[in-house]
């Protein structure tokens, strides 16, 4: 079974920075697309930015030129670099990555981090 590990969650004031990664590991696999959502309380789950395998990046507008979707191939590891941070950005946040097994394409969903942002 695939398994995604997500770090770098926090506390951080308006202004601060944060970067989140996720990392796949488990039996042979080759991973296509990569992106992060997040949820704030009461809300619904948004996609945040997403990259393709040939490293195509999409952001949200509500992020759009703070924050940065990257790969590191060789590490199976999404990351999501975010400046600027603001309190609407206090949400859980997933990372998302669909992975190709045996032929077949699936996808797996992280546990969360928490990003706080305070005022």
């Amino acid at each position: 079974q695939v398994q995604l590990v997500e770090s770098g969650g926090g506390l951080v004031q308006s202004g601060g920075s944060l970067r989140l990664a996720c990392v796949a590991s488990g039996s042979s696999f080759s991973i296509n697309d990569m992106g992060w959502y997040r949820q704030a309380p009461g809300k619904q789950r948004d996609r945040v930015a997403l990259i393709t395998t040939v490293g195509t990046t999409t952001y949200a507008d509500s992020v759009k030129g703070r924050v940065t979707i990257s790969r590191d191939n060789a590490k199976n590891t999404v990351y999501l670099e975010m400046n600027s941070l603001k309190p609407e950005d206090t949400a859980i946040y997933y990372c998302k990555v669909i992975i190709t097994m045996r032929g077949r394409d699936f996808q797996y969903w992280g546990q969360g981090t928490q990003v706080t942002v305070s005022s």
